[in-house]
């Protein structure tokens, strides 16, 4: 089978793949926690349910288990969490068949990289963490 040589740098792309899917729950994920106030209010824009809980949720998916995919972590029931968390961003954040215009354009764009992001979970939930983890250290992968 052809692999392009990928078998010899299997844990170093898992552990770029998983800097790569976390990145983006960091970034915004310390947003939101340095910014609660405005965390609550967006959530509150968006319809979520009871925002002050549902801008916390958001903040220990994004920032504190983003920080755990990124170590290596309990790396498989956390992608799993991730993603329905993603899915569940996707739909409440992103329901872009109520919307017309620019706004349902936007708004689809982000609903298909939150799927997106859920394939990259889906694969890291199968793959593990790799040699590069907490979860290898434990010999838990």
């Amino acid at each position: 089978m052809f692999n392009a040589g990928s078998d010899k740098i299997r844990n170093e792309a898992i552990l770029v793949a998983r800097i790569l899917l976390a990145l983006l729950f960091i970034i915004f994920g310390w947003k939101k926690l340095t910014g609660f106030s405005g965390a609550v209010g967006y959530m509150a824009a968006t319809g979520a349910p009871a925002p002050e809980l549902s801008a916390a949720i958001a903040i220990v998916m994004e920032f504190f288990v983003g920080i755990a995919i990124i170590l290596g972590v309990a790396t498989r029931p956390l992608a799993l969490l991730l993603m329905l968390y993603t899915l569940a961003t996707a739909i409440i954040g992103h329901h872009y068949w109520t919307m017309t215009g620019m706004e349902q354009f936007e708004n689809m764009i982000n609903f298909y990289k939150n799927v997106s992001i859920i394939g990259g979970l889906f694969v890291l939930y199968v793959s593990g963490a790799g040699r590069y983890s907490v979860d290898a250290a434990l010999r838990l992968a």
